[in-house]
């Protein structure tokens, strides 16, 4: 049986919609407005992802090794380096999921 859903309220915006969401949504019941049975994952490939900026201590030696790589590939070394992150957290997920 579906139950009728109520409409989700004109929201002004974005700071409107996180305030609702936050009291309506993920953590509360937010089946009174989303048949969630119905959900479909979605992707958005142009979303630019949060970024937190965070403190490293490297050996000198390896930000050197690094900027060099970086330099032969025209990339910026930092660029570099959250691209081999990401590459090695890859390969970790894939080794868990074999495993």
């Amino acid at each position: 049986m579906t139950t009728k859903k109520k409409p989700v309220p004109e929201l002004k915006n974005e700071d409107e919609e996180f305030a609702f969401w936050s009291a309506n949504g993920p953590g509360s019941d937010s089946t009174a407005y989303v048949d969630w049975s119905k959900a479909k994952a979605a992707r958005l490939p142009n979303l630019k992802p949060t970024l937190r900026t965070i403190s490293v201590r490297l050996p000198v030696a390896m930000i050197e090794g690094l900027k060099i790589l970086a330099n032969q590939r025209d990339v910026p070394y930092q660029s570099l380096l959250k691209i081999f992150l990401a590459e090695r957290l890859e390969a970790e997920r894939g080794l868990r999921k074999a495993g």
